[in-house]
């Protein structure tokens, strides 16, 4: 089973997510990689992702929460109704339902973060997935989120 890329993967149209959006050259830009388990993710927090000097903001922490348990939630589905062998992979898109954020110790700037996801419920109507963020291989954030699939009136 190969990895891939998460957002790579997402249609075009929805490709815009100030979080993940490939398309969104403002926006955090997270790739989030699958491997048939969970996803991974490298994030590097820049300067002005400060909340006091020394430590990132958390808000841009529950942001990467929010968009790599999104992307994870869509490759899970993906994985129990298709497999991912098909190349031309391309993930149905789902949007947060709930989100839930503990902050277990201050994450500190200037390091390279690591994100965990991995689905804990899914099935047609929910996808539950909790996600770690390390720094120093220590736990910084732990959170969860509901996603469900992104409902025609926001097609």
């Amino acid at each position: 089973m190969k990895t891939y890329c998460i957002q790579d993967n997402y249609p075009e149209q929805y490709c815009h997510c100030y979080g993940c959006g490939r398309k969104n050259k403002q926006g955090l830009r997270i790739k989030s990689y699958w491997d048939g388990k969970k996803a991974t993710a490298m994030f590097t927090p820049g300067p002005h992702h400060i909340a006091l000097p020394g430590y990132v903001y958390g808000g841009l922490l529950a942001s990467l929460v929010d968009c790599h348990g999104i992307g994870t939630a869509a490759s899970t589905m993906a994985e129990i109704e298709l497999g991912q062998e098909d190349a031309d992979l391309r993930l149905n898109r789902y949007v947060t339902a709930s989100l839930h954020v503990d902050y277990l110790r201050p994450t500190p700037m200037g390091v390279e973060l690591e994100l965990v996801g991995s689905a804990i419920v899914a099935d047609k109507r929910k996808v539950v997935v909790v996600v770690e963020i390390f720094a120093h291989g220590k736990l910084r954030v732990k959170g969860e989120v509901v996603a469900v699939p992104m409902p025609k009136s926001m097609e």
